[in-house]
């Protein structure tokens, strides 16, 4: 009998399958997919067959919509990235530059503050203010505040959490799954860093969908991207008017379609002043790809 189901779990060559009559079988897979290169992933939507003894065989793996790196796992519908109220302070470009790998996987990035119960005044307001363009989430996995908007928002979807070390995402994950009795990992006092307490990518069944802790500190790389391709990952570009040269990169371009924005208020000081930092990184890459 073949079923099909989700791989949430992968130690060496056993794969645990979630099977769509809600019976977690673990599997093996069969020998031809190292033959093929293929290589079974967390998140994978699969096929099994169940034997009479011994192990189900992990049969196929269908075509995946997305597949992040690192850490590795495959059909992720959205990415929570997780920054802190209070301590450690936010990396507000690492948070820009995951809403830009999100977007280019075709991932709904959701930026999530959480420890809004030790909240930062103008974190707070940093956060409201430059992320508005965007669906976002304030949350306290102490106080709760936030928690069920939160599982709302997961309900019947693949959720990836990412971001810097000690921003309190393990703690997010007990807060919704009490069950899970993860390791959290405090700050250092003397580096304001969290230990990485996350060892392996394992997806947990939630709410009908699936929810995937990262380890510690993430940074997914992507591609050499077109100016095109980069504008499409900042909402708040939508509504520029038409630039007057292709291709203009909006920092000195002459009648460029994109500045006007900060003078309306529809783009904030601060995205745009890392996006220009991002949009000449892109640059260079674009001059020098063939070197």
């Amino acid at each position: 009998m073949t079923e099909r189901g989700l791989l949430i779990k992968g130690v060496g060559s056993f794969y645990e399958v979630l099977t769509e009559s809600g019976e977690t079988v673990t599997s093996k897979a069969r020998g031809a997919f190292r033959r093929e290169g293929l290589v079974p992933t967390v998140g994978d939507h699969v096929i099994v067959e169940r034997k009479e003894q011994g192990y189900a065989q992990l049969c196929e793996i269908l075509p995946r919509r997305n597949l992040m790196v690192r850490p590795p796992v495959a059909n992720v519908d959205q990415l929570l990235i997780v920054v802190s109220a209070g301590v450690p302070e936010p990396d507000w470009l690492l948070l820009d530059r995951l809403i830009i790998a999100a977007k280019r996987m075709r991932i709904v990035p959701v930026p999530v503050l959480n420890k809004i119960d030790d909240a930062s005044g103008q974190i707070a307001k940093t956060f409201a203010e430059e992320y508005r363009a965007f669906d976002t989430l304030s949350v306290s996995a102490v106080t709760r505040e936030g928690i069920d908007r939160l599982k709302d928002m997961m309900r019947g979807k693949v959720t990836c959490l990412a971001g810097q070390s000690a921003v309190g995402k393990s703690s997010l994950l007990n807060a919704l799954i009490p069950d899970l009795h993860l390791e959290t990992g405090d700050l250092s006092r003397k580096t304001e860093r969290g230990r990485h307490t996350t060892r392996h990518a394992e997806l947990w069944p939630f709410e009908g969908g699936a929810v995937l802790d990262t380890p510690g500190f993430s940074m997914f790389e992507t591609d050499c991207l077109e100016q095109d391709e980069l504008d499409a990952c900042y909402p708040e570009f939508a509504d520029a008017a038409p630039c007057r040269f292709p291709g203009c990169i909006h920092i000195s371009e002459p009648d460029c379609g994109v500045k006007p924005l900060l003078a309306s208020g529809a783009l904030s000081e601060g995205r745009y002043e890392r996006y220009c930092e991002i949009a000449q990184e892109y640059q260079y890459r674009r001059k020098h790809r063939y070197d």
